[in-house]
């Protein structure tokens, strides 16, 4: 039976969905006027950019896009490049929302609009993103990728993880876990 390589990604999926589902609630809140805690968004920036980007992204782009890339997948025009294309492009949307986030908290009304827009936009795209790793790539890398190249996958993820501290995730677990019981 081969090693299962993807499903660590996918339950990590779970709690970036737990985090785009606070940030769609908040931001259409805030776009109606009735949501001003600034500080969610600068915690949801953070939750992406270390948990989403950083650990997340850094399993799937070092670990399992080069395994499938080494097992003979293009880099170019493949769905590794939109995959690569699309993290990019919420990280724009994250860069806005933070920027948008400290004017708020500066003072700035005008900046409620563009924390709504770019929260509501990287929301969208990350669960379609989402869906279509968890639900197209990932099979794919399980039906494709050899059962040779399967430990080496499972020790690319271990070493991402000792580049963080023994309670990160249950840390950005807790931070989610806060703003869903926030009302």
């Amino acid at each position: 039976m081969k090693k299962d390589i993807t499903a660590a990604l996918v339950n990590e999926h779970r709690l970036i969905l737990r985090m785009i589902a606070l940030l769609e609630r908040n931001a259409k809140l805030t776009a109606e006027g009735s949501y001003s805690n600034w500080q969610f968004y600068l915690d949801g920036v953070d939750f992406i950019r270390n948990y989403a980007d950083k650990y997340h992204h850094a399993k799937e782009e070092d670990v399992l896009f080069e395994a499938l890339i080494t097992n003979g997948m293009p880099r170019e025009n493949s769905p590794i490049a939109a995959m690569l294309m699309e993290h990019d492009q919420g990280r724009a949307y994250v860069a806005a929302m933070e920027t948008a986030a400290r004017a708020a908290l500066a003072g700035e009304t005008d900046a409620r609009t563009i924390i709504s827009e770019n929260a509501l936009a990287y929301a969208e795209l990350l669960r379609e993103h989402i869906s279509k790793e968890d639900e197209i790539l990932y099979p794919l890398a399980e039906r494709v990728i050899p059962e040779e190249l399967r430990d080496s996958i499972i020790s690319g993820y271990a070493q991402a993880e000792t580049k963080t501290t023994h309670d990160f995730a249950n840390h950005y677990e807790t931070v989610v876990a806060h703003y869903e019981r926030e009302v």
